[in-house]
């Protein structure tokens, strides 16, 4: 039997994009027709991507102490979440934790900085890390995400081999004063503008769970489209303690799994990647999502943990999938454990 969203994928194939009323269907469709829009949004991440997944890490140069008031965010003005805070890590400190993520499996490297945006000497810092970086690993894939950009910044990062910038519009132009008033939505936009006018490629995405819409979260998506953002980070809110969105849990599994098969809809040939949030949210069904999007970032966040790397691995390869660039298996595999517990012992069952 032939369902909508199986039409919806046929017509996209052949070249006709979405319509923000397709994607309003995708985002609106029954419980029981979950699977339908998977395996739908599933032909299209393997028309494009085939069985890879493209594995990202971070590096947060420098923790909190941020100016701007985004309410979601736990480095923000304002916020009391128990992060860590620190300034700049040293350029050792952040090499040996970039080789952390490339052991493990990534080829993106993201540098992260918190901040309403860099100075020029910001700028250079990460530019000398960069150029380290490449020297040490020179297939890696170098990201900057430093805020708001001035005039040249964008293009003194490309000169020193930082291959995208990441900025996310994080949410619809209609609903962002709602998030954040110490910057526009307009600036956002002009940031991912001066990177890819530079030659940087455009990484920039949304957080899901702001009260938003869902009219509003189709706007995002076609927003992100018309910047051509060649990734697209889904976050998932993470309603950190000491923030405005704390205790804000409106997210489910199944709601996570519609908004990351919309964006495959709506973007079938780009990078969709899982961001965070990932664990909180998607929880068992993670390897469900490996069908729709097809990058995830191993291990922690910025502020938050992941799950173990080891983890993260071991989902890729037992969906089917295989990491980017990789031509060994490196998940590793559990021991079968002898049960000691429960019946014909004294210890408590595992109930």
């Amino acid at each position: 039997m032939t369902s909508d969203f199986d039409r919806l994928a046929d017509a996209i194939l052949a070249g006709s994009p979405a319509t923000p009323d397709d994607a309003l269907a995708v985002l609106r469709a029954a419980d029981a027709e979950l699977l339908h829009v998977v395996a739908a949004a599933g032909r299209l991440r393997r028309a494009h991507f085939g069985n890879t997944v493209k594995v990202n890490y971070l590096v947060n140069l420098k923790s909190g102490l941020c100016p701007e008031n985004c309410n979601y965010c736990s480095q923000a003005l304002g916020s009391s979440a128990p992060i860590l805070k620190y300034s700049w890590l040293s350029q050792d400190a952040a090499l040996d934790q970039a080789a952390a993520g490339l052991h493990g499996g990534a080829c993106r490297v993201c540098l992260v900085a918190s901040g309403r945006g860099p100075s020029d000497r910001d700028v250079d810092k990460v530019a000398d890390l960069a150029g380290a970086l490449k020297r040490q690993h020179p297939d890696v894939e170098v990201c900057a995400c430093l805020g708001l950009l001035k005039d040249g910044q964008a293009q003194r990062l490309k000169d020193a081999g930082v291959d995208a910038y990441n900025h996310n519009i994080n949410t619809a132009e209609s609903h962002h004063a709602e998030i954040v008033q110490t910057h526009t939505y307009a600036d956002r936009v002009d940031t991912v503008q001066r990177a890819k006018d530079a030659g940087l490629s455009p990484c920039s995405g949304l957080i899901a769970g702001l009260g938003e819409t869902d009219e509003q979260l189709v706007e995002a998506l076609f927003a992100l489209r018309e910047l051509d953002s060649d990734s697209i980070p889904v976050n998932f809110l993470i309603p950190f303690d000491g923030t405005p969105f704390q205790h804000t849990w409106d997210l489910t599994p199944t709601r996570c799994l519609l908004v990351l098969a919309m964006a495959r809809f709506v973007c079938p040939d780009r990078e969709i990647r899982i961001a965070g949030g990932r664990e909180l949210h998607l929880r068992s069904v993670q390897s469900i999502a490996l069908h729709l999007a097809n990058s995830i970032f191993l291990g922690d966040y910025l502020t938050s943990e992941g799950q173990e790397a080891e983890r993260d691995l071991e989902l890729i390869r037992d969906g089917g999938f295989v990491v980017l660039g990789s031509e060994q298996d490196l998940a590793q595999r559990a021991e079968p454990a002898i049960r000691r517990r429960g019946a014909g012992t004294d210890v408590l069952p595992n109930a």
